[in-house]
């Protein structure tokens, strides 16, 4: 298995309090990878340290499996924070200077990577003049021109409007599966990073609380019914023994979650009012990547 990032206890401080603390991540060639955590949490402190912009305190980094970090960053782009433009000029000035600063001299590489984001290589528009949604495409249209193999977006969709987040959307998996190019991207829009990633990382106060696949969080979050029932456990062996139910368990709050033959609501309802059980509540309910993102780190979140 192939893995563009990996760190080993990472750590960085600042005045002696950890930002970034004991934090062993993977990226795997390919992802997209969703890093996510509220603000401060130290998602930007890692990428930062990652392409070469801040010094670990301890700990080690790895690109694409070599320690030699100064060679293997000519693979990575980067996007941190607010898009770094030049505001005077147009978008192929700002790629010509950036051409110029990686001593790149095939000019056709302007216009392409100009089209891959959707901007137009004739526009005369001053990028201050741009939209937040056309900066940010310009600042990853920046980053490309080196054909980065790892791409880093640092917040990318905040403060885009719906079309914005959108385009950028589009864009990335774009990236991602017509160019090959592996991105991890952090955000607190956990909504729109779950119609992205292929894997996660969740950060909480600069540790590292879980990394899991697309499919597992799936599988956390499946839809299920949940029923307040008299006696869960009574219930539960009746469902089993009626419908052939299998999986199901019983809540900490003491609600009953079934996992299968849900369409069969009405059926499971009339059973367990007919064996004598009290049925206060029935209904049908999926997590998100939120619900799972606020558990995972203990509740109590304002991203």
């Amino acid at each position: 298995m192939e893995y563009v990032l990996r760190t080993d206890g990472l750590t960085k401080l600042f005045s002696g309090r950890p930002a970034v603390n004991n934090v062993s991540l993977s990226v795997k060639k390919g992802d997209i990878y969703g890093f996510i955590g509220k603000n401060g949490a130290g998602k930007t402190t890692l990428i930062r340290m990652a392409v070469g912009l801040a010094a670990p305190t301890s700990g080690s980094i790895e690109l694409f499996g070599s320690n030699n970090l100064k060679k293997q960053r000519r693979r990575v782009g980067t996007v941190i924070e607010y898009p770094a433009v030049f505001p005077h000029m147009t978008a192929r000035q700002n790629l010509e200077a950036q051409c110029s600063l990686l001593g790149i001299k095939d000019a056709s590489v302007i216009d392409s990577t100009l089209h891959i984001v959707g901007l137009n290589p004739n526009d005369r528009k001053k990028a201050k003049n741009f939209s937040l949604g056309m900066k940010q495409r310009l600042a990853i249209a920046l980053s490309l021109v080196g054909n980065p193999e790892l791409l880093f977006l640092d917040e990318p969709i905040n403060g885009l409007d719906p079309t914005g987040i959108k385009e950028i959307r589009t864009l990335i998996q774009t990236l991602n599966r017509e160019h090959g190019i592996t991105v991890l991207i952090s955000s607190h829009i956990l909504g729109e990073l779950s119609k992205l990633a292929t894997r996660y990382g969740i950060i909480n106060n600069g540790r590292l609380v879980e990394e899991f696949t697309a499919e597992q969080l799936e599988e956390h979050c499946q839809s299920s019914l949940m029923i307040r029932v008299s006696d869960p456990a009574a219930a539960s062996s009746l469902l089993k023994q009626q419908f052939g139910i299998q999986r199901a368990a019983v809540n900490a709050d003491g609600t009953l979650a079934v996992y299968e033959q849900i369409e069969r609501a009405g059926a499971i309802n009339t059973a367990l009012v007919s064996s004598g059980l009290t049925v206060d509540s029935l209904h049908v309910t999926a997590a998100d990547l939120e619900e799972y993102f606020i558990n995972a780190i203990g509740g109590n979140v304002h991203a």
